[in-house]
């Protein structure tokens, strides 16, 4: 099993820490990234990754090294700390480099078949709309199976969780990490995944982004093949 593990910070602070101890228990292959040291760049907004192509963006190169791991692995697990109720600014700002990938534009493939984790700490509140952040972004590229795992770790670092906190988040990693095992290579998008693809196939068979338009039908999308198959 190959882990892409993406941080929304660079130390290593709560959320990093569950992250990995979930990763290590898929026992598998651990890829890690932190942000923004692996990759800090805003989006611009210059529209050419929707209106041309993704390598016209002008952080492409810098961001490749990431996209190709990610693209390679079977789980991605995204972490970041609550933000005023949100994720970071470099796990935003990574994210929004990603937009031409949602369904509406020009979806990976392999993006149908992973699962994906959403963690997030905060030493109060904000886990759920942190998470939600990440999740919409995995929804939207295709990915069928997503965890949310959210905590309320009442401390401002790890060291300071208390014991049964720590002992809840050991179990939790450990449910989590079998039933990822459990699913590994079985996955398929659901019904509303693929209710959003075929009502968006019909858009790209009218043509509304040629960029987009041209990228379905090479696919076969327009016709019979579906990327999850």
């Amino acid at each position: 099993m190959k882990i892409f593990l993406i941080h929304g910070q660079n130390h290593k602070g709560s959320t990093y820490h569950i992250g990995r101890m979930l990763a290590e228990k898929l026992e598998g292959e651990i890829r890690e990234f932190f942000l923004p040291k692996d990759f800090g760049e805003f989006c611009t907004g210059c529209t050419q990754c929707f209106m041309k192509e993704e390598s016209r963006c002008p952080h492409y190169d810098r961001l490749l090294p990431i996209t190709e791991v990610m693209d390679e692995a079977d789980v991605l697990i995204f972490t970041s700390p609550v933000y005023v109720y949100h994720v970071t600014a470099p796990m935003k700002t990574f994210l929004d480099h990603y937009g031409y990938r949602w369904l509406v534009h020009r979806p990976e493939e392999r993006m149908f078949k992973k699962q994906a984790v959403c963690i997030s700490t905060a030493a109060g509140a904000g886990m759920k709309s942190a998470n939600k952040d990440i999740a919409d972004s995995l929804f939207y590229w295709g990915v069928p199976v997503i965890y949310k795992y959210g905590v309320a770790v009442r401390a401002v670092s790890y060291d300071r969780i208390n014991d049964k906190r720590k002992a809840a988040i050991d179990r939790k990693t450990t449910a989590l990490a079998r039933k990822i095992k459990a699913r590994n290579g079985k996955v398929k998008p659901g019904l509303k995944t693929r209710g959003l693809f075929y009502i968006l196939r019909m858009a790209q068979k009218k043509g509304w982004n040629e960029a987009d338009s041209q990228y379905w039908r090479q696919k076969g999308w327009t016709e019979k093949k579906r990327p999850w198959k």
